[in-house]
């Protein structure tokens, strides 16, 4: 008979994790969670106030001040860290137009922050990874898995965050875990941003139509993608990497 699995391995006591974007939406979900669970936490947003604001109410967490497209920030941030078990990419930026829409300097900007700023912030982050064994949890969207009308520079980056964790599995097999997050439509001022921007005449109906393109008929919670991403940060996931996890009420299933 199996033993019942302890909870401890659902808690990160003395683990010390960065979340970047972290100061709002899924971001401050994962920091509160990850707070909650035991872990001392890095804040790092290019709004400092806000992440002060958010450091300062969860405790055990600390705000850094950071654009993660910039080289240089990105080496200053770490170069105060003595040490890093966990690692959330989850700052990100959205675009709507199909590719006759998009104009080379938003396909580039969108590059730059979603693939390029993942990308300088693992390689400064991975000497401390590979020191403390860690992990790291990409936060991807259902739109690097399935085309997505109108996201068409959106689609290739989340598509690039899919293939290179599967990469850096490959690559750490036995010194990291590396794992993807690729959630639905979520509540949170990432969509409140687009609503406001693109729909602003007609939000609700707007609103309708992104709960029902998920077969649950709802948006996901913040939360909901916090408690996956505190699963892949613990122990309770220790034989998962390279994995690419779908929370998304449904939606590529359906």
């Amino acid at each position: 008979m199996l033993a019942a699995m302890s909870t401890d391995v659902f808690r990160l006591d003395g683990k010390v994790a960065l979340v970047t974007g972290g100061a709002r939406g899924i971001g401050e979900a994962i920091v509160r969670v990850f707070t909650a669970a035991g872990a001392q936490v890095v804040v790092l947003d290019i709004d400092r106030e806000r992440a002060d604001r958010l450091a300062a109410e969860v405790g055990n967490a600390r705000a850094v001040a950071c654009d993660i497209t910039s080289e240089e920030q990105v080496a200053a941030a770490f170069a105060g860290l003595e040490r890093l078990d966990i690692l959330v990419n989850n700052a990100g930026i959205g675009l709507v137009g199909s590719i006759q829409e998009t104009a080379p300097e938003d396909f580039r900007r969108l590059f730059r922050v979603n693939v390029e700023g993942m990308y300088l912030v693992t390689k400064a982050a991975l000497p401390l990874l590979l020191v403390a064994r860690g992990v790291i949890i990409n936060i991807g969207s259902v739109a690097g898995l399935v085309g997505v009308r109108r996201r068409f520079a959106y689609c290739a980056t989340k598509g690039a965050v899919v293939a290179m964790t599967r990469q850096l599995a490959v690559d750490y097999p036995t010194q990291l875990r590396v794992n993807c997050i690729c959630p639905g439509t979520v509540e949170t001022p990432f969509v409140e941003d687009y609503l406001e921007r693109y729909h602003k005449h007609e939000k609700e109906k707007v609103r309708a139509e992104l709960r029902a393109r998920q077969p649950m008929g709802r948006l996901g919670r913040p939360e909901e993608i916090a408690h996956l991403a505190l699963y892949l940060a613990g122990d309770a996931s220790a034989f998962m990497t390279g994995s690419v996890v779908t929370i998304d009420g449904g939606w590529t299933a359906a």
